[in-house]
Protein backbone atom coordinates (compact mmCIF):
# COMPACT_ATOMS: atom_id res chain seq x y z
CA UNK A 1 0.00 0.00 0.00
CA UNK A 2 1.20 3.43 -1.09
CA UNK A 3 -0.60 6.85 -0.06
CA UNK A 4 -0.33 10.48 -1.86
CA UNK A 5 -0.39 11.76 2.36
CA UNK A 6 3.09 9.60 3.10
CA UNK A 7 6.24 11.59 3.22
CA UNK A 8 9.07 10.36 0.99
CA UNK A 9 10.61 8.59 4.53
CA UNK A 10 7.90 6.66 5.16
CA UNK A 11 7.33 5.20 1.31
CA UNK A 12 10.90 3.77 1.47
CA UNK A 13 10.87 2.21 4.90
CA UNK A 14 11.48 -1.51 5.02
CA UNK A 15 10.00 -2.13 8.59
CA UNK A 16 10.66 -4.47 11.53
CA UNK A 17 9.10 -7.82 11.37
CA UNK A 18 8.58 -9.37 14.54
CA UNK A 19 7.83 -12.73 15.20
CA UNK A 20 4.06 -13.89 14.90
CA UNK A 21 2.03 -13.69 17.85
CA UNK A 22 -0.73 -16.01 17.38
CA UNK A 23 -4.72 -15.07 18.02
CA UNK A 24 -5.33 -18.95 18.79
CA UNK A 25 -4.14 -20.23 21.95
CA UNK A 26 -3.62 -23.89 21.72
CA UNK A 27 -0.26 -23.09 20.50
CA UNK A 28 3.24 -24.17 21.82
CA UNK A 29 5.14 -20.58 21.28
CA UNK A 30 8.61 -21.11 20.94
CA UNK A 31 9.37 -18.20 18.00
CA UNK A 32 9.96 -14.84 20.17
CA UNK A 33 11.99 -15.67 22.99
CA UNK A 34 9.89 -14.61 25.58
CA UNK A 35 10.06 -16.46 28.98
CA UNK A 36 8.07 -19.46 29.48
CA UNK A 37 7.98 -18.62 33.14
CA UNK A 38 5.47 -16.25 34.86
CA UNK A 39 7.05 -12.81 35.95
CA UNK A 40 8.01 -12.49 39.34
CA UNK A 41 5.47 -12.80 41.99
CA UNK A 42 6.92 -9.74 44.11
CA UNK A 43 6.86 -7.26 40.78
CA UNK A 44 2.80 -8.93 40.21
CA UNK A 45 1.61 -7.83 43.63
CA UNK A 46 3.63 -4.65 43.80
CA UNK A 47 1.98 -4.03 40.18
CA UNK A 48 -1.93 -4.87 41.56
CA UNK A 49 -1.41 -2.32 44.82
CA UNK A 50 -0.58 0.11 42.59
CA UNK A 51 -2.99 0.23 41.08
CA UNK A 52 -5.13 3.17 42.82
CA UNK A 53 -6.14 7.09 42.18
CA UNK A 54 -2.38 7.17 41.66
CA UNK A 55 -3.21 6.97 38.30
CA UNK A 56 -4.20 10.08 37.72
CA UNK A 57 -1.03 11.35 38.35
CA UNK A 58 1.78 11.15 35.12
CA UNK A 59 4.64 8.67 36.47
CA UNK A 60 8.23 9.96 37.16
CA UNK A 61 9.79 11.41 34.13
CA UNK A 62 13.41 10.26 34.85
CA UNK A 63 12.26 6.57 36.27
CA UNK A 64 14.32 7.03 39.27
CA UNK A 65 12.72 3.37 41.27
CA UNK A 66 14.02 1.68 38.32
CA UNK A 67 17.26 3.42 38.15
CA UNK A 68 17.94 3.06 41.74
CA UNK A 69 17.14 -0.79 41.39
CA UNK A 70 19.61 -1.05 38.53
CA UNK A 71 21.82 1.24 40.33
CA UNK A 72 22.18 -1.25 43.73
CA UNK A 73 21.62 -4.56 41.19
CA UNK A 74 24.51 -4.01 38.88
CA UNK A 75 26.60 -1.57 40.69
CA UNK A 76 26.56 1.25 38.87
CA UNK A 77 26.03 5.04 40.41
CA UNK A 78 22.73 6.26 39.71
CA UNK A 79 23.83 8.45 36.94
CA UNK A 80 24.90 5.96 34.86
CA UNK A 81 21.76 4.46 34.21
CA UNK A 82 18.68 5.49 31.62
CA UNK A 83 15.41 3.76 31.64
CA UNK A 84 13.03 3.49 28.63
CA UNK A 85 9.68 2.04 27.06
CA UNK A 86 11.70 -1.94 26.42
CA UNK A 87 15.29 -1.97 25.16
CA UNK A 88 13.96 -1.51 21.30
CA UNK A 89 13.19 2.65 22.33
CA UNK A 90 16.78 2.23 24.03
CA UNK A 91 17.98 1.53 20.97
CA UNK A 92 16.33 3.98 19.04
CA UNK A 93 17.16 6.61 20.82
CA UNK A 94 20.76 5.53 20.96
CA UNK A 95 21.08 5.42 17.12
CA UNK A 96 19.63 9.30 17.30
CA UNK A 97 22.06 10.32 20.14
CA UNK A 98 25.21 8.74 18.80
CA UNK A 99 25.05 7.69 15.03
CA UNK A 100 24.57 10.42 13.09
CA UNK A 101 28.16 10.88 11.94
CA UNK A 102 30.36 11.32 8.66
CA UNK A 103 31.84 7.79 9.07
CA UNK A 104 29.60 4.65 8.79
CA UNK A 105 27.93 2.79 11.90
CA UNK A 106 29.64 -1.01 11.74
CA UNK A 107 27.26 -3.87 13.10
CA UNK A 108 27.73 -8.00 12.51
CA UNK A 109 25.74 -8.47 8.78
CA UNK A 110 24.06 -11.35 10.44
CA UNK A 111 22.70 -9.44 13.66
CA UNK A 112 19.17 -8.17 15.09
CA UNK A 113 17.27 -7.00 12.11
CA UNK A 114 15.87 -4.12 13.78
CA UNK A 115 19.50 -2.31 13.42
CA UNK A 116 18.81 -1.76 9.70
CA UNK A 117 15.50 -0.40 10.06
CA UNK A 118 16.63 2.20 12.28
CA UNK A 119 19.57 3.47 9.96
CA UNK A 120 16.68 3.58 7.40
CA UNK A 121 14.48 5.75 9.90
CA UNK A 122 17.15 8.04 10.80
CA UNK A 123 19.13 7.96 7.60
CA UNK A 124 22.20 6.79 9.37
CA UNK A 125 24.81 5.27 6.84
CA UNK A 126 26.00 1.79 7.99
CA UNK A 127 28.45 -0.73 6.93
CA UNK A 128 27.34 -4.85 7.74
CA UNK A 129 30.64 -6.56 8.89
CA UNK A 130 30.53 -9.93 7.85
CA UNK A 131 30.63 -12.78 10.56
CA UNK A 132 33.04 -16.09 10.16
CA UNK A 133 31.03 -18.94 8.36
CA UNK A 134 30.03 -20.33 11.99
CA UNK A 135 28.76 -17.28 12.87
CA UNK A 136 31.43 -16.20 15.07
CA UNK A 137 32.29 -12.16 15.74
CA UNK A 138 36.10 -11.22 14.99
CA UNK A 139 36.89 -8.38 17.06
CA UNK A 140 39.82 -7.31 14.77
CA UNK A 141 37.36 -6.44 11.86
CA UNK A 142 35.56 -3.81 14.68
CA UNK A 143 39.13 -2.10 14.49
CA UNK A 144 40.21 1.33 12.55
CA UNK A 145 42.24 0.01 9.79
CA UNK A 146 40.21 -3.19 8.79
CA UNK A 147 38.51 -3.08 5.24
CA UNK A 148 35.49 -0.38 6.52
CA UNK A 149 38.32 2.09 8.32
CA UNK A 150 37.35 3.82 11.03
CA UNK A 151 33.87 3.73 12.23
CA UNK A 152 31.17 6.30 13.18
CA UNK A 153 29.78 4.10 15.88
CA UNK A 154 29.19 0.08 16.89
CA UNK A 155 26.43 -1.99 18.31
CA UNK A 156 27.50 -5.44 18.42
CA UNK A 157 24.59 -7.76 19.98
CA UNK A 158 26.22 -9.88 22.49
CA UNK A 159 25.08 -12.75 22.68
CA UNK A 160 24.61 -11.58 19.09
CA UNK A 161 20.80 -13.10 17.69
CA UNK A 162 19.80 -15.07 16.17
CA UNK A 163 22.63 -16.81 16.06
CA UNK A 164 23.17 -17.15 19.44
CA UNK A 165 26.84 -17.21 19.80
CA UNK A 166 28.93 -14.64 22.43
CA UNK A 167 32.23 -12.82 22.75
CA UNK A 168 34.41 -12.78 26.00
CA UNK A 169 34.45 -10.09 27.72
CA UNK A 170 38.36 -9.51 26.50
CA UNK A 171 36.82 -9.33 23.36
CA UNK A 172 34.33 -6.52 23.57
CA UNK A 173 36.94 -4.94 25.75
CA UNK A 174 39.36 -5.04 22.02
CA UNK A 175 36.51 -3.68 20.23
CA UNK A 176 35.95 -0.28 22.35
CA UNK A 177 39.00 0.16 23.19
CA UNK A 178 40.08 0.09 19.98
CA UNK A 179 37.29 2.67 18.71
CA UNK A 180 37.42 6.07 21.41
CA UNK A 181 36.57 8.01 18.59
CA UNK A 182 33.42 6.62 18.56
CA UNK A 183 30.44 5.56 20.69
CA UNK A 184 30.32 1.55 21.71
CA UNK A 185 26.71 0.13 22.10
CA UNK A 186 26.58 -3.70 23.52
CA UNK A 187 23.13 -4.86 23.19
CA UNK A 188 22.66 -7.52 26.09
CA UNK A 189 19.15 -8.66 25.67
CA UNK A 190 20.38 -12.17 26.07
CA UNK A 191 23.51 -11.88 28.47
CA UNK A 192 21.88 -13.25 31.32
CA UNK A 193 21.95 -16.98 30.13
CA UNK A 194 25.70 -17.44 30.05
CA UNK A 195 27.28 -15.01 28.54
CA UNK A 196 29.39 -11.98 30.46
CA UNK A 197 28.18 -8.35 30.85
CA UNK A 198 30.07 -5.47 29.38
CA UNK A 199 28.40 -3.42 32.35
CA UNK A 200 32.35 -3.41 34.20
CA UNK A 201 33.72 -1.64 31.32
CA UNK A 202 31.63 1.14 31.69
CA UNK A 203 33.33 2.40 34.29
CA UNK A 204 36.43 2.47 32.48
CA UNK A 205 35.49 3.39 28.79
CA UNK A 206 33.49 6.97 28.37
CA UNK A 207 32.16 5.42 25.04
CA UNK A 208 30.47 2.24 25.85
CA UNK A 209 26.85 1.96 26.26
CA UNK A 210 25.37 -1.33 27.54
CA UNK A 211 21.49 -2.06 26.70
CA UNK A 212 19.29 -4.48 28.38
CA UNK A 213 16.10 -5.48 28.71
CA UNK A 214 13.43 -7.11 31.04
CA UNK A 215 11.53 -9.17 28.96
CA UNK A 216 14.03 -11.89 28.20
CA UNK A 217 15.09 -13.38 31.94
CA UNK A 218 12.83 -10.96 33.54
CA UNK A 219 9.68 -12.77 31.68
CA UNK A 220 8.71 -8.87 31.30
CA UNK A 221 7.90 -8.64 27.40
CA UNK A 222 4.60 -7.56 27.84
CA UNK A 223 5.74 -4.58 30.40
CA UNK A 224 8.28 -2.87 27.63
CA UNK A 225 11.54 -1.60 30.31
CA UNK A 226 14.80 -1.76 28.94
CA UNK A 227 17.91 0.45 29.97
CA UNK A 228 20.89 1.42 29.34
CA UNK A 229 23.93 1.96 31.19
CA UNK A 230 27.12 4.35 30.38
CA UNK A 231 29.16 7.29 31.41
CA UNK A 232 27.25 10.17 32.18
CA UNK A 233 27.71 11.94 29.50
CA UNK A 234 26.54 9.35 27.19
CA UNK A 235 23.33 8.93 29.56
CA UNK A 236 22.85 13.25 29.29
CA UNK A 237 22.78 12.36 25.62
CA UNK A 238 19.55 9.50 25.98
CA UNK A 239 17.82 11.89 28.05
CA UNK A 240 18.11 14.96 25.48
CA UNK A 241 16.75 12.36 23.12
CA UNK A 242 14.25 10.94 25.17
CA UNK A 243 13.01 14.34 26.18
CA UNK A 244 12.74 15.16 23.00
CA UNK A 245 10.25 12.49 22.00
CA UNK A 246 8.32 11.46 25.18
CA UNK A 247 9.06 12.94 28.51
CA UNK A 248 7.04 9.76 29.75
CA UNK A 249 8.10 6.44 28.06
CA UNK A 250 8.03 4.05 31.51
CA UNK A 251 4.52 4.06 33.02
CA UNK A 252 3.89 3.71 36.86
CA UNK A 253 3.00 0.61 36.99
CA UNK A 254 5.93 -0.59 34.77
CA UNK A 255 8.11 1.35 37.07
CA UNK A 256 6.92 -0.35 40.22
CA UNK A 257 6.71 -3.70 38.23
CA UNK A 258 10.49 -3.43 36.80
CA UNK A 259 11.81 -2.28 39.95
CA UNK A 260 10.13 -5.23 42.12
CA UNK A 261 11.51 -7.68 39.21
CA UNK A 262 15.33 -6.43 39.80
CA UNK A 263 14.87 -6.70 43.15
CA UNK A 264 13.88 -9.99 43.46
CA UNK A 265 16.95 -12.21 42.31
CA UNK A 266 15.49 -15.46 43.89
CA UNK A 267 13.17 -16.05 40.98
CA UNK A 268 15.63 -14.31 38.65
CA UNK A 269 18.48 -17.05 39.32
CA UNK A 270 15.29 -19.78 39.61
CA UNK A 271 14.18 -19.17 36.15
CA UNK A 272 16.87 -17.92 34.28
CA UNK A 273 18.62 -21.68 35.16
CA UNK A 274 15.71 -23.63 34.91
CA UNK A 275 15.98 -22.23 30.72
CA UNK A 276 19.65 -22.93 31.07
CA UNK A 277 19.21 -26.56 31.63
CA UNK A 278 16.03 -26.93 29.42
CA UNK A 279 18.83 -24.91 26.15
CA UNK A 280 21.40 -27.93 26.75
CA UNK A 281 18.62 -30.91 27.15
CA UNK A 282 17.07 -29.32 24.38
CA UNK A 283 20.36 -28.82 22.58
CA UNK A 284 21.97 -32.34 23.06
CA UNK A 285 18.17 -34.08 21.90
CA UNK A 286 17.93 -31.90 18.96
CA UNK A 287 21.66 -33.08 18.24
CA UNK A 288 20.54 -37.15 18.42
CA UNK A 289 18.56 -36.01 16.11
CA UNK A 290 21.03 -35.01 13.50
CA UNK A 291 20.72 -31.15 13.80
CA UNK A 292 23.95 -29.11 13.35
CA UNK A 293 23.93 -25.31 15.98
CA UNK A 294 26.16 -23.04 17.09
CA UNK A 295 27.03 -23.13 21.15
CA UNK A 296 24.31 -20.93 22.46
CA UNK A 297 24.30 -18.55 25.13
CA UNK A 298 20.59 -17.53 25.06
CA UNK A 299 17.22 -19.07 25.32
CA UNK A 300 17.10 -20.48 22.33
CA UNK A 301 18.63 -22.33 19.62
CA UNK A 302 19.35 -21.55 16.09
CA UNK A 303 20.04 -25.10 14.62
CA UNK A 304 19.94 -26.35 11.24
CA UNK A 305 19.24 -30.14 9.61
CA UNK A 306 21.69 -31.01 7.00
CA UNK A 307 19.24 -32.95 5.23
CA UNK A 308 15.85 -31.33 5.31
CA UNK A 309 14.92 -27.79 4.67
CA UNK A 310 13.97 -25.17 7.02
CA UNK A 311 10.94 -23.51 5.75
CA UNK A 312 9.42 -27.23 5.45
CA UNK A 313 10.31 -28.05 8.94
CA UNK A 314 9.12 -24.96 10.02
CA UNK A 315 5.54 -25.83 7.80
CA UNK A 316 5.52 -28.93 9.48
CA UNK A 317 5.88 -27.49 13.17
CA UNK A 318 3.21 -25.02 12.59
CA UNK A 319 0.87 -28.66 11.19
CA UNK A 320 1.59 -30.13 15.07
CA UNK A 321 0.50 -26.73 16.57
CA UNK A 322 4.14 -25.63 17.32
CA UNK A 323 5.40 -22.08 16.12
CA UNK A 324 8.92 -21.89 15.33
CA UNK A 325 11.33 -18.53 13.51
CA UNK A 326 12.70 -19.23 10.24
CA UNK A 327 14.89 -16.59 8.55
CA UNK A 328 14.56 -15.75 5.00
CA UNK A 329 17.65 -14.19 4.43
CA UNK A 330 21.26 -15.43 2.61
CA UNK A 331 22.85 -17.31 4.95
CA UNK A 332 20.59 -18.06 7.67
CA UNK A 333 17.67 -19.40 5.18
CA UNK A 334 18.10 -22.65 6.52
CA UNK A 335 18.17 -22.54 9.68
CA UNK A 336 15.33 -22.51 12.67
CA UNK A 337 15.22 -20.02 15.46
CA UNK A 338 13.74 -21.74 18.22
CA UNK A 339 13.08 -20.49 21.49
CA UNK A 340 13.39 -22.60 24.78
CA UNK A 341 10.34 -23.66 26.15
CA UNK A 342 8.93 -25.24 29.44
CA UNK A 343 10.85 -29.33 29.62
CA UNK A 344 7.06 -30.41 28.45
CA UNK A 345 6.67 -28.19 25.42
CA UNK A 346 10.42 -29.21 24.45
CA UNK A 347 9.68 -32.85 24.57
CA UNK A 348 6.92 -32.30 21.96
CA UNK A 349 9.02 -30.40 19.79
CA UNK A 350 11.70 -33.26 19.54
CA UNK A 351 8.82 -35.86 19.06
CA UNK A 352 7.16 -33.53 16.44
CA UNK A 353 10.86 -32.82 14.58
CA UNK A 354 11.31 -37.21 14.80
CA UNK A 355 8.07 -37.81 12.87
CA UNK A 356 9.31 -35.30 10.25
CA UNK A 357 12.50 -35.91 9.91
CA UNK A 358 10.81 -39.46 9.57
Amino acid sequence: MTSKYWSPLVSELDPYKPGEQPKKQNVIKLNTNESPYGPSPKALQAMREACNDNLRLYPSFTSDRVRRAVSARLDVSFEQVFVGNGSDEVLAHTFNAFFHQSRPLLFPDISYSFYPTYCGLYGIAFTPVPVTQDFRIEPADFLPGAAHGPAGGIIVPNPNAPTGRALSLAEIERIVAGNPQCAVVIDEAYVDFGAESAVPLTSKYDNLLVVQTLSKSRALAGLRVGFAIGSPELIEGLNRVKDSFNSYPVDSLAEIGAAAAIEDTDHFEQTRRAVMKTRDELDAALRKLGFEAPRSLTNFIFARHPDHDAAKLAAGLREHGILVRHFRRPRIDQYLRISIGTDEECALLVKALSELLA
